[in-house]
């Protein structure tokens, strides 16, 4: 399996698949809001907390793969976070510092940003691709916007296995021998890519073309299992969130409102 697919295969592999794409997404859905409507302390604690228990506990995530997806959104978020953190003044010349209510504002900006993560990836790898552009469907988002992800994501594995092929070519060429042949080689992998993609696009339309298609691009839709006990754990559990929260945090709902 290609490593650049790990989560695309948990998806297909997930002991919810068959769940309904609506049933996760109230769960998901529900704890990104959380992440980002509750305070850092201790609510994206809280929602982290919950997410990660039920990726490696109902979701049967392994926690190798979920380490693996988080490491890509990990180094935006602390980009981020660090960003934040520091202040550039310019009294008797530029200086970087950092002060209380910046480190205070990184800390939030981190908590929201991980939990959210979490809880994104509840429903990323649970649920296929095809399972969520079939849901958009039913949700009536117009034809030529899911024709246009669909594509894309069917593209990907195109690219990425001339990506892997083209790699494989240039290490049995000593193309990564030292750092300057590095360089080069991932110039010229980068242009050999960018052409077969706009070569792969041009087939692809002429071949869409010649079979007369003009607005969507139907497949199987087979039935999903929708369990209103789920919808109500999740609801529950997202009530259970809130309320652990506003226990932690020492303040009532109107308290924490104001």
């Amino acid at each position: 399996m290609s490593r650049g697919l790990a989560l695309d295969n948990s998806a297909w592999d997930s002991p919810w698949r068959l769940r309904a794409v609506r049933d996760k997404a109230v769960l998901a859905g529900g704890l990104i809001a959380a992440a980002l409507v509750l305070p850092a302390w201790p609510g994206s604690v809280v929602v982290a907390i919950v997410a990660l228990v039920t990726l490696l506990g109902p979701a049967r995530v392994h926690p190798r793969l979920l380490a693996r997806c988080l490491s890509g959104p990990a180094v935006f978020i602390v980009v981020g976070a660090a960003s934040v953190a520091l202040t550039l003044t310019w009294e008797g010349g530029p200086r970087l510092g950092m002060n209380a209510e910046s480190v205070a504002a990184a800390g939030s900006v981190l908590g929201h940003a991980v939990a959210g993560t979490l809880g994104l990836f509840v429903l990323a790898t649970t649920t296929p691709m095809v399972d969520l552009l079939a849901a958009l469907r039913r949700a009536r988002v117009p034809d030529a916007c899911i024709e246009v992800a669909a594509l894309i994501y069917r593209m990907l594995f195109a690219l990425l296995e001339s990506v892997q092929a083209i790699h494989r070519a240039q290490e049995q060429r000593l193309g990564y021998a030292d750092r300057r042949s590095a360089m080069r080689s991932a110039a010229m992998a980068v242009g050999a890519v960018m052409m077969r993609a706009w070569q792969q696009a041009a087939r692809l339309e002429d071949g869409l073309a010649g079979r007369g298609y003009s607005d969507a691009m139907r497949t199987l839709d087979p039935p999903r299992h929708a369990s209103a006990r789920f919808l109500a754990a999740s609801a529950a559990v997202l009530a259970g969130v809130v309320a652990l929260t506003l226990l932690l945090s020492g303040t009532g709902v109107a308290g924490w409102s104001a």
